[in-house]
C-alpha cells in the first residue's frame, strides 16, 4: 500500500493501524501493486485532474467505465424550458467537478437499465449570470416530469467549454449545434 493510503473516519487510519490489528482480527495485509495503464499510475488524484482539465476520454479509460454522477432532479428557474430545451437540474455540491462545459451524456432514470441519450451543461450558466455550479441535462425526445426522481448521468464526450452568449437567440443556436454533435455519440 502506498505511503499516502488512508482509511476510516476523517482518513485517520493508515497502514500502521492495519498492521496493529492484523493478529487481533486474523487477517493478512497484502501490498498490491499500483494500477497502471500505459505506464501511468491510476489514482483518484490522477482521475480528478483529468476531469478538471476536460480529458474525459482518458479519465473514462482509467476508470474502466464512464464517469457518472447521481442526483435528484430539482426544480430550477425554467430557463431551459423557456428557450426550447427543458432540462433536469441536479446540484453538484458533493461531487468532484469536471471541466465546466457541454457534454454528450447517457441518462438512467431511477436505476433503469436502458439509457436515454442527451446533452448536459455542467457549469455556472454565465449567460444567465449564475454563481452556483449546476448540472443541467436535456434528454432527447423526452417530455415526462422527472422532479424528485433520481438520475444517473454518464459523461460520454466533452463537446465544448462553457461560455457567455450575447443573448437567448445566440445561445439557442449554439445548443442546436451542440445537440447535433451529441447525437452522434
Amino acid at each position: 500500500m502506498s505511503s499516502n493510503f488512508r482509511l476510516g473516519n476523517k482518513r485517520e487510519g493508515n497502514v500502521k493501524l492495519l498492521k496493529a490489528f492484523e493478529k487481533i482480527y486474523q487477517y493478512k495485509i497484502i501490498k498490491p501493486e499500483p494500477l497502471k495503464k500505459k505506464n501511468k499510475v491510476v489514482s483518484s488524484t490522477v482521475i480528478r485532474k483529468l476531469l478538471e482539465k476536460g480529458n474525459l476520454k482518458l479519465a473514462n479509460k482509467f476508470l474502466n467505465r464512464n464517469w457518472s454522477v447521481e442526483g435528484i432532479v430539482k426544480k430550477g428557474r425554467q430557463m431551459g424550458k423557456k428557450i426550447g430545451f427543458p432540462t433536469c437540474n441536479i446540484d453538484m455540491d458533493n461531487y468532484v467537478i469536471s471541466k465546466p462545459g457541454v457534454y454528450a451524456v447517457k441518462i438512467y432514470i431511477q436505476k433503469s437499465k436502458k439509457p436515454l441519450k442527451g446533452i448536459a451543461n455542467l457549469g455556472y450558466r454565465p449567460t444567465f449570470n449564475q454563481k452556483k455550479i449546476l448540472l443541467e441535462v436535456n434528454i432527447f425526445n423526452f417530455s415526462r416530469n422527472l422532479y424528485n426522481k433520481k438520475l444517473t448521468v454518464e459523461f460520454i464526450k466533452f463537446i465544448r467549454g462553457e461560455r457567455k452568449f450575447n443573448g437567448i437567440n445566440q445561445l439557442r443556436k449554439q445548443i442546436q449545434s451542440d445537440i447535433k454533435i451529441a447525437k452522434k455519440n
